[in-house]
């Protein structure tokens, strides 16, 4: 087998495992969402306190992301800290099926966040050194999205309901914890850990500071449209599956199902926009695929058809999600230095999460509280609309673009 043939070979087996990986992240991160109708009323939460448990996962995620992506930089370590990483989270969701109040589970979660928060960046930069630049857009997108809807999403809130409803949520929470360490036996096994960039004898791996990556066009304006469409994505599964139940009277089965074809969605257009991208380019993906994102909340509330015809409009609606390989990791890696990718990465996540989505869903509960479960998908509405504006801004990183005749801008 050549050199060119082995890489085509491993290209496919690394994006496979790291989405399964991060599929599995996403099972233990939305469990505890899915399984909210059960945990609320058995632990007697307020909606403010399952805004804060959302915004606390997020907290640590943030931290994690921007942590342990830049130690994983400096270090060149890949592969040992993904491994590490994802045993750890497997942990805790065992942690969350025994707690018996808010401050144990919110602990549970905080560590939680605090452990996963760094498997996004580290993944994305296997990505890049891996990956040839014409394949990127279509591999982030595989790697980010797919795994994590069809199990984050769409496994997830149709297994873990039917088994929170059958033998209770923290049964649940254990079955959630089991697959990471699978993962992270056959991560162990067949990821590489791939060839370090070489490095001037004595000399430091220069540091990329906050101010130098936010002087990139790019990185500022993927850093303002992760805050919103973070916020999006927690708000919606912290608060959709409650709306679904108590103002619209679903039963938790059908709940489940619906909840389910938001991942489907995801997990289609997290390959589909990206893959599209490579072709016509990134700034058009970004500014079309958020403006889809209104039909979710708009139909939530306001249609009454059937429950196959709301599923074909959540569906429609989530497409919007395929924007976030582009903008959390490929707009990004082909904007900065490939020596800084993990660290760049890490911080537009981790701003992310930690403004959009620490804040969102505790503002989102508290509207919620004061206004109706209406007023975290009023929010909803908003939040793509804004994004999809924020994106005019963005310079045109696409490879085939550039080579077609435009000089590399973004940089």
């Amino acid at each position: 087998m050549t050199p060119k043939q082995s890489v085509r070979r491993y290209e496919p087996l690394l994006i496979g495992l790291l989405s399964l990986n991060f599929g599995i992240l996403f099972f233990d991160r939305n469990a505890l969402n899915f399984l909210m109708p059960f945990v609320q009323p058995d632990l007697g939460l307020s909606n403010t306190q399952v805004g804060l448990l959302a915004s606390a996962f997020s907290l640590t995620w943030a931290i994690g992301g921007v942590v342990v992506g830049g130690v994983s930089d400096r270090t060149g370590m890949r592969k040992p800290i993904l491994i590490a990483v994802t045993f750890g989270f497997a942990l805790c969701s065992l942690l969350s099926g025994i707690a018996a109040s808010f401050a144990v589970l919110l602990g549970a979660r905080l560590l939680m966040g605090l452990l996963e928060g760094g498997v996004l960046p580290i993944s994305q930069s296997l990505v890049v050194s891996e990956v040839a630049p014409e394949r990127r857009g279509l591999a982030m997108g595989l790697m980010q999205n797919f795994g994590s809807n069809l199990l984050g999403s769409t496994a997830a809130s149709v297994i873990l309901v039917a088994v929170g409803q059958s033998v209770g949520w923290r049964n649940a929470f254990f079955l959630a914890g089991i697959p990471a360490a699978v993962s992270a036996v056959l991560m162990w096994w067949l990821v590489r850990e791939p060839a370090r960039a070489p490095q001037v004898p004595g000399a430091a791996l220069e540091r990329l500071s906050l101010g130098q990556a936010l002087s990139r066009r790019n990185i500022f304006v993927c850093v303002l449209i992760s805050i919103l469409m973070v916020s999006d994505l927690v708000i919606c599964f912290a608060f959709m599956p409650l709306f679904l139940i108590h103002e619209r009277g679903f039963d938790p089965i059908a709940m489940g199902w619906l909840i389910g074809t938001l991942g489907v969605s995801a997990a289609i257009a997290g390959f589909l926009v990206p893959g599209v991208s490579d072709l016509t380019g990134r700034r058009s993906a970004m500014v079309v695929a958020p403006l889809f994102g209104v039909l979710t909340p708009l139909s939530a509330m306001f249609f009454h058809g059937s429950l196959w015809s709301l599923a074909g409009l959540f569906f429609l609606g989530w497409t919007a999600i395929g924007t976030f390989p582009l903008f959390m990791a490929t707009i990004p890696s082909e904007t900065i230095d490939s020596r800084h990718t993990a660290t760049a990465l890490g911080l537009i996540m981790g701003v992310g999460e930690g403004l959009g989505g620490v804040l969102s869903p505790t503002l989102a509960g508290f509207a919620a509280d004061s206004f109706g479960l209406q007023a975290p998908l009023w929010i909803m509405v908003a939040l793509p609309l804004a994004a999809g504006l924020l994106a005019l801004g963005l310079q045109e990183t696409a490879p085939r673009l550039l080579a077609a005749g435009g000089s590399p801008n973004g940089h």
